[in-house]
């Protein structure tokens, strides 16, 4: 059960009694089986820009299956932290990248802007806007 620490070989210390709630989490999650991850944890580590390289693949097969996978906040809140990473961190994930613009560009093409058509499970304009902005870099 490997964890992002492992593959990494970065043991991060234990971050102390006044380290926030993100810090403790974050220090705990690095400690995390990467099989174990949530969409929640995911959410968590990606827009913290931690363990990237290990957990976007991990990201991408839930966005994929479920483009608005949900954590604790709101519907397509781990596809948001996606798409906020760096072009830098899909120099390796050519394929994958290729496959999530294709699903995504589906996404925003089968759903309305706004209005009374507008699905519950249908992007806002802010999470619409940044797959624009993704499909076309």
């Amino acid at each position: 059960m490997t964890t992002i620490e492992q593959l990494e070989r970065d043991v991060w210390p234990d971050p102390g009694p006044d380290a926030t709630f993100l810090m403790t989490r974050c220090t705990a999650l690095r400690r995390t089986p990467l099989a174990d991850f949530t969409v929640e944890d995911l959410r968590i580590m990606l827009g913290q820009e931690i363990g990237v390289p290990a957990l976007l693949p991990l990201a991408v097969r839930v966005v994929l299956r479920d483009p608005l996978a949900e954590g604790d906040y709101f519907p397509g809140d781990l596809l948001t932290n996606v798409l906020r990473l760096p072009d830098s961190a899909w120099s390796n994930l050519h394929s994958e990248r290729k496959q999530l613009t294709a699903v995504l560009a589906e996404l925003v093409a089968d759903s309305p802007f706004s209005g009374p058509d507008l699905r519950p499970r249908d992007p806002d304009r802010q999470l619409r806007d940044a797959i624009m902005r993704f499909i076309g870099r």
